[in-house]
C-alpha cells in the first residue's frame, strides 16, 4: 500500500504514519512537498492512502488540510484517526550554540506552538517559515549561517543535527490529531465526530464564501468592486477553542476542555484558548 505524507523524510506526519500503521500491512512511504499535494495525491490516485495533520491542541484547525478537503478533494474521504504527543527540539549544525542563533525556520504551526520559548530564549532572533518541521531540520543543517530548526529529534538524527535544547513546546500536553485519508467509499474506522464538526463547518464557510463571491459579480458576470466592498465582512479565520485545561502553564487551568469552532477573537469573552477534544483513544483501523 502506497501512503503520502508531508515530507520530507523525519516529519511529525511520518512518525504518525509508522505509529498507527496496521502491522500486517506493506507500506510504501510516499513524501510530497506540501499538504495540499499530499491530499490531491489521493484525489488524483498516485496513493492509496495519507496521512496528514488536521488538528493541533495549541493552534487549532490546520487550515491546509480542511480547505483540500472541503475544496477540490471531492473524492477522498477520512478513514481513521490517531493523536499523537508533539515534542519539538530546537536543532542547528554542529558547532553552532544557541547563543549565537540569529534566525529560526520551521513550520509556521511549530514557531506558534514554541513562541514563549522564543521569545525568552532568542528573543533577538528572526523566525522564518519551512513548509514542514522537517523541511525546516535539513535547512538548518545545510546552512552557513547561525539559523536553528524548530522539529522532530527523528529530523535532527537523520539531518545530523546537533539538539540545543528539548521539549521547547509552550504546553507540555502539546498533541497533533491526524487523518488516514483515502478514496471516497472507502470504510471509516471510527474517526471522531469532531472531525466532521470541523469538515462540515469549513464546507459552510466555503459555501458562503462562495456565494457571497457571487453577489458580488456585476450584471455581466465581472467582479464588480463596489459590490465587493459591500458584501466583504472582515476576516474571521476559524479555530478551534477550548477551556484552558491541565497542562497549559500559559493559563493554570485545570478543569476538562470543552471543544469549539469560532473565530479566535471570540475566545477573549468567552474564556477559551486554541485547542483541541481529548481523550481519543487508539482505534482499530480499517484502512
Amino acid at each position: 500500500m502506497r501512503v503520502a505524507f508531508l515530507g520530507p523524510a523525519g516529519t511529525f506526519a511520518e512518525e504518525a504514519l509508522r505509529a498507527s500503521a496496521p502491522g500486517d500491512a506493506e507500506i510504501e512511504e510516499v513524501p510530497y512537498a506540501s499538504v495540499y499535494e499530499t491530499v490531491m495525491a489521493v484525489q488524483e490516485g498516485e496513493v492509496d492512502r495519507a496521512v496528514v495533520p488536521i488538528e493541533n491542541s495549541l493552534e487549532g484547525a490546520v487550515t491546509a488540510t480542511l480547505d483540500a478537503l472541503a475544496g477540490e478533494a471531492d473524492r477522498v474521504r477520512i478513514a481513521a484517526e490517531v493523536v499523537r504527543p508533539i515534542e519539538h527540539c530546537l536543532v542547528a549544525r554542529p558547532g553552532l550554540g544557541i547563543e549565537a542563533v540569529r534566525q529560526v525556520v520551521s513550520h509556521p504551526q511549530a514557531i506558534a506552538q514554541c513562541a514563549g520559548f522564543l521569545r525568552e530564549r532568542l528573543p533577538d532572533a528572526e523566525t522564518a517559515s519551512a513548509p514542514s518541521t522537517a523541511d525546516a531540520v535539513r535547512t538548518a543543517a545545510r546552512a552557513t549561517e547561525p539559523l536553528a530548526a524548530l522539529g522532530p529529534r527523528l529530523a535532527a538524527e537523520l539531518y545530523g543535527c546537533d539538539v540545543l535544547a528539548e521539549d521547547v513546546q509552550d504546553v507540555s500536553d502539546n498533541a497533533t490529531r491526524f487523518v488516514w485519508l483515502a478514496p471516497a467509499g472507502t470504510s471509516r474506522g471510527g474517526a471522531d465526530e469532531n472531525v466532521d464538526r470541523l469538515l462540515g463547518l469549513q464546507r459552510r464557510v466555503a459555501g458562503r464564501a462562495g456565494a457571497r463571491a457571487e453577489r458580488a459579480r456585476g450584471p455581466g458576470g465581472e467582479p464588480d468592486e463596489d459590490r465587493i466592498a459591500s458584501t466583504a465582512g472582515p476576516p474571521r479565520a476559524l479555530h478551534v477553542l477550548r477551556r484552558p485545561g491541565r497542562g497549559d502553564r500559559r493559563s493554570g487551568g485545570t478543569g476538562g476542555p470543552r471543544c469549539a469552532l469560532r473565530a479566535r477573537s471570540d475566545a477573549e469573552g468567552a474564556g477559551l484558548v486554541p485547542g483541541t477534544a481529548r481523550g481519543i483513544a487508539s482505534l482499530d483501523w480499517p484502512i
